[in-house]
């Protein structure tokens, strides 16, 4: 185990990096990526398993089901703020196997619940809520990564990590529906059960939507344990960490994380119940897909460009195409007689993916650099302090705000489609949310210049 433990590592002294830093930053970061994806498959799974409980004998309520639907991105955005504390406490390598090892309770758990049509409905919210452990995954591990990088490349990493994890959404979405039709584990597997429709009876291994993760999730967690590493100098107690809420950029930073990330996810959340609503003559579900995939794919060049032109920069301007994107597509939507036009909608609301994904990219670049800057200003004005010091200093409140600012930004995933939800049922559409999300958006724009983007700037990055 030991062996796992670094004692040296400073990432930022270009020697050290070049010599022997790359390598284990890069090893972790791939080990990570994959654990990251399945968390994110994971909490995203009830989102596709619910569709089909009715169809398998299941009784629930429309009302039950939304809720079932909902509560792991209510339970995961709730772990993301302690999860966020455990890298430093328990080490990266140990917290990595753990959490993602953690996985198997919600998916062996469904597998079981969902073979008998007498389980009742209290179980089915406790496995929701376990799922919500996938999400909580998130902010633990991009703390651990961001230890890792030097701050010229992280937000490369960052991106990598959390972009290529979101993919996890869409794979969710593509493998359940296909694994749920074939005995993919034999007898070991289960029975399927009947799915009557048209008056023809299919079978329907409904089981298979957890099972299929199992043997990725063991893979995963053993080799986060025999391959991945501690660093114990980024090693803190919670006290030491919780210091960074008294800071007033862990709020602002957590505020434009709010519209980047809480956009991707609420957007990808809510998409196929607004196009259901405004354009009922479309099968939602034949776009739902698109949401989660644009906004992953690109997360990865909002760290990129962020490391070459600025983070705030990059981020600021997003919000600006934000903004246009509401306006396409409050222009597209339908209104009096006009039935609206749905690809030019889908087209906004792809500007609006493609905008939130490379925000998620920008703004967490922002962090590890916001934090350095600060910690370094602040170590010249007490008269100097070894640039191994401020540095792990810095990267400690980096990951704390990483994690909190993950956390606050998943409540996105619940409150934009309540908006949605608010505004169809007060005015009979859904204008009234976009126009506020128009406003929400130029604060951010008006935050983001005066603390970060312009001239004389408090902490430009």
């Amino acid at each position: 185990m030991a062996a796992h433990a670094l004692s040296r590592w400073n990432p930022e002294d270009g020697s050290f990096w070049e010599s022997e830093g790359r390598a284990i930053a890069n090893r972790n970061l791939w080990i990570s990526i994959p654990s990251l994806v399945l968390a994110f498959a994971v909490w995203m799974l009830w989102s596709v398993v619910v569709v089909n409980l009715p169809n398998v004998g299941f009784e629930f309520t429309t009302r039950q089901l939304f809720w079932l639907a909902a509560l792991p991105s209510l339970c995961g955005a709730t772990l993301r703020i302690f999860y966020s504390f455990m890298v430093p406490i328990f080490g990266g390598r140990r917290w990595t196997a753990i959490s993602t090892a953690s996985l198997l309770l919600p998916t062996l758990g469904m597998a079981v619940a969902v073979q008998d049509t007498a389980t009742g409905y209290p179980t089915f919210v406790l496995l929701a809520l376990l799922c919500g452990l996938g999400g909580g995954n998130f902010a633990s591990s991009m703390a651990n990564i961001n230890f890792f990088f030097p701050k010229a490349h992280k937000g490369t990493a960052l991106g990598l990590n959390a972009g290529l994890g979101n993919l996890g959404v869409s794979l969710v979405q593509f493998v359940v529906p296909l694994v749920v039709t074939a005995g993919l584990f034999g007898a070991a597997g289960g029975e399927p059960l009947a799915w009557v429709k048209d008056g023809d009876t299919h079978p329907i291994w409904l089981q298979n939507a957890g099972l299929v993760w199992v043997p990725f999730i063991v893979f995963f967690s053993v080799a986060a344990w025999l391959r991945m590493d501690d660093l114990p100098p980024v090693r803190s107690p919670l006290r030491d960490q919780a210091s960074v809420l008294k800071n007033r950029h862990t709020w602002i930073l957590c505020w434009l994380y709010l519209g980047t990330f809480g956009s991707f996810i609420g957007y990808s959340a809510g998409f196929p119940l607004l196009v259901k609503s405004e354009f009922p003559h479309i099968n939602a579900l034949s776009y739902a897909w698109l949401a989660p995939l644009v906004g992953a794919l690109v997360r990865p060049l909002g760290g990129w460009l962020s490391d070459k032109l600025g983070g705030a920069r990059v981020t600021l301007w997003n919000f600006v195409a934000m903004v246009l994107g509401i306006l396409g597509v409050l222009a597209f939507l339908p209104r009096g007689g006009d039935a609206g036009n749905f690809y030019g909608f889908l087209a906004m609301f792809m500007v609006l993916f493609f905008a939130a994904g490379i925000g998620n990219g920008s703004t967490f670049r922002m962090i590890p650099v916001i934090f350095l800057s600060e910690r370094k200003r602040n170590t010249f004005r007490a008269g100097g302090t070894p640039q191994e010091t401020f540095v792990a200093a810095a990267n400690r409140d980096a990951a704390a705000v990483l994690g909190f600012a993950s956390a606050l930004g998943a409540f996105g995933g619940f409150f934009i489609p309540m908006f949605y939800g608010a505004s169809i049922s007060m005015t009979g559409g859904a204008s009234a949310a976009l126009n506020a999300f128009i406003v929400f958006y130029l604060a951010c724009i008006g935050v983001t210049w005066w603390f970060y983007a312009r001239k004389n700037a408090s902490l430009p990055c």
